[in-house]
């Protein structure tokens, strides 16, 4: 299905304009880190076209429209959006589509993301589910438009055609985007209020006023040293710039970056995204991989840019948060140095290669010796729970004579009573009574190990907690959801000549259970379906089999707080360690790591799945 009203992209550093006395819906977006165009909303568009309108050449303060938007500034002579608080910088560009498209009748398509909340989708892709709905189509396959999406008018709901889950679907009325014709007027001075002329007084007006009077008076001293004896008036070069990249004037080179990884408004998990452009002959070195085909392109890109010799580069900060350069230092000294007429290169770490190519279906395989595709688990009712006390007499010995030494449980002496004495009580259990575990050989009073099972998953096994050794079946918390393992036509680095096994966990948003944190309360699971990834080796397979056990027993995901985000009563990884990055070792979970196989090995060993658990 054809879709309309496709957006004219733009040139670098440049606004764009609609064809003279043709009318335009006007659309302002930014580039998210996925290379994906993210429309504003109306109300905000509206506002950075009344400010274009005073002058064309100055800035937008954007939480004077959104609250929640307060910390960004865009300045239109260079296009990018700034966030004053982090220094982050992302281009944006002014798109532009039909009145009778989606934007000009004020309709916004919005999906249901993993907060219960609605994210609106990229405007193409807004557009072309409301041409599709408009002429009453049941159903939109978007994989034409790069997206492994069906969108069901129906039910209302979008579905991922590789792992088949469902998320709701709504069409929502919402202010029209503005409407423009023909040409721009001319600039003047910035900021200018609404009606009396005079510059607006609010805070963060203030602020982006004093950063640009601090670029001016670094700008005129540089003048005066650079041209003494009345030459300050001499024009001093200004950079224009497009995703992150600084674009020099002709016959000095070109030199383009990236762009500093940090926060930006309302970035959506999973939204779809557009292709992005560049000016004829520039190549964008580092963002070409986010380059999606579109229906309508602008000029296409070909030479590769190169860095003039001498010009400065600032690392800035890259996805797993490292970097010599904090962004709110690389962002300011880039302005402060390109105000003074200096250039500057905003390089950017590289990306972590998270997935493979593509793969169809024809091409993934079951793998060799592991038997079935896919485990899935149920909800598990607790099983009624065993007599503590017969699963700790099973364990242990009973000790006659214990040593002059602490119950580790307790931190009491062992020739005296249990620490749980007057708090637990347990016929047959005297607090006295002191046990060794039979294989490590540790000793405890029987009181405390009744307490610690008490305090447990209660699954009939225990765990020496000095050794960590395991009696009996070790069993976890985690949530239900699905496993699915198979073998796809590629390999990983540092095992060219090995395909690769993917995992993909997925878990759903649920109900916390009586083993969880936080019975009946809702936890959240974020970041789902997971993949991950091993070698198909002998012990790539071997790894496999273990960690099937492991899911099978609960052990591979438990429900806590995310190290990540601080975010409590979620799903988060349980000790065993999981390779998510396919092509690249950026952020330490990925290959080249010849030593990773060994290592989950033994946490999965920790954890009581050892190879006997595969010869039972």
């Amino acid at each position: 299905m054809a879709r309309q009203g496709a957006g004219a992209l733009l040139a670098s550093g440049t606004l764009g304009f609609p064809p003279q006395n043709l009318a335009r819906v006007v659309v302002w977006e930014w580039l998210n880190e996925h290379g994906r165009w993210r429309p504003y909303s109306a109300a905000v568009c509206h506002h950075i076209e009344n400010v274009l309108k005073e002058d064309a050449r100055g800035s937008v303060v954007l939480g004077q429209v959104d609250v929640q938007l307060a910390p960004y500034v865009i300045d239109l002579q260079s296009m990018h959006q700034f966030r004053q608080d982090t220094g982050t910088m992302r281009p944006v560009r002014r798109n532009f589509y039909d009145p009778s498209s989606a934007p000009g009748k004020g309709i916004v398509w919005e999906w249901e993301n993993d907060n219960s909340s609605w994210t609106p989708y990229d405007m193409d892709i807004c557009i072309t589910i409301q041409n599709a709905y408009e002429k009453q189509h049941p159903w939109l396959d978007l994989s034409s438009l790069g997206f492994c999406y069906l969108i069901y008018f129906s039910s209302m709901s979008q579905m991922n055609r590789q792992t088949q889950r469902k998320r709701r679907l709504r069409r929502r009325m919402d202010l029209a985007y503005p409407l423009t014709m023909g040409s721009i007027p001319k600039s003047q001075s910035w900021p200018v209020g609404a009606s009396t002329g005079q510059p607006c007084s609010c805070q963060q007006c203030l602020l982006v006023n004093s950063t640009r009077a601090a670029s001016n008076a670094i700008l005129a001293s540089q003048r005066r040293k650079l041209y003494p004896g009345g030459a300050g008036t001499l024009p001093v070069r200004q950079s224009s710039t497009f995703a992150g990249g600084t674009l020099w004037p002709a016959g000095t080179g070109t030199a383009a970056g990236g762009v500093a990884k940090g926060e930006t408004p309302r970035a959506p998990a999973g939204a779809f995204g557009r292709s992005q452009s560049a000016p004829s002959g520039t190549q964008l070195p580092g963002l070409n991989n986010l380059n999606r085909p579109g229906t309508q392109r602008g000029a296409g890109v070909s030479a590769r840019a190169a860095v003039p010799p001498g010009v400065p580069a600032l690392p800035v900060k890259n996805l797993n948060g490292t970097g010599p350069v904090h962004p709110a230092l690389a962002g300011m000294t880039g302005i402060l140095m390109c105000a003074a007429g200096l250039p500057v290169c905003l390089t950017r770490a590289p990306k972590p290669i998270l997935h493979p190519p593509p793969v169809s279906k024809s091409d993934i395989k079951p793998v060799p010796g592991v038997s079935g595709i896919c485990r899935k688990t149920k909800k598990k009712h607790l099983k009624k729970s065993k007599n503590p006390e017969d699963v700790v007499r099973r364990y242990i010995q009973k000790v006659k004579t214990p040593p002059d030494e602490d119950c580790t449980i307790c931190m009491e002496r062992l020739v005296t009573s249990s620490g749980y004495e007057g708090v637990l009580s347990h016929r047959g259990i005297k607090p006295e009574l002191v046990g060794k575990l039979g294989k490590c050989g540790h000793m405890y009073h029987l009181l405390c190990l009744v307490a610690m099972y008490n305090n447990g998953n209660k699954d009939g096994s225990l765990q020496c907690p000095t050794c960590k050794a395991i009696y009996g079946e070790k069993t976890g918390t985690q949530p239900p959801g699905k496993m699915e393992f198979h073998l796809i036509p590629h390999s990983l680095p540092g095992y060219t000549d090995s395909k690769t096994i993917r995992i993909v966990y997925d878990i759903p948003t649920g109900i916390q259970g009586p083993e969880h944190p936080n019975p009946g309360k809702k936890f959240t699971a974020r970041g789902f379906p997971r993949h991950c990834y091993l070698p198909d080796n002998e012990k790539g397979r071997k790894v496999l089999k273990l960690l099937i056990v492991a899911w099978d027993r609960r052990l591979i995901f438990t429900i806590g707080t995310s190290n990540t985000t601080g975010e409590s009563d979620t799903v988060v990884w349980n000790e065993i360690h999981h390779k998510t990055e396919f092509g690249s070792n950026l952020t330490g979970h990925g290959y080249p790591d010849p030593n990773y196989l060994d290592n989950v090995l033994a946490e999965l060993l920790a954890q009581g799945v050892s190879e006997a658990t595969l010869k039972d």
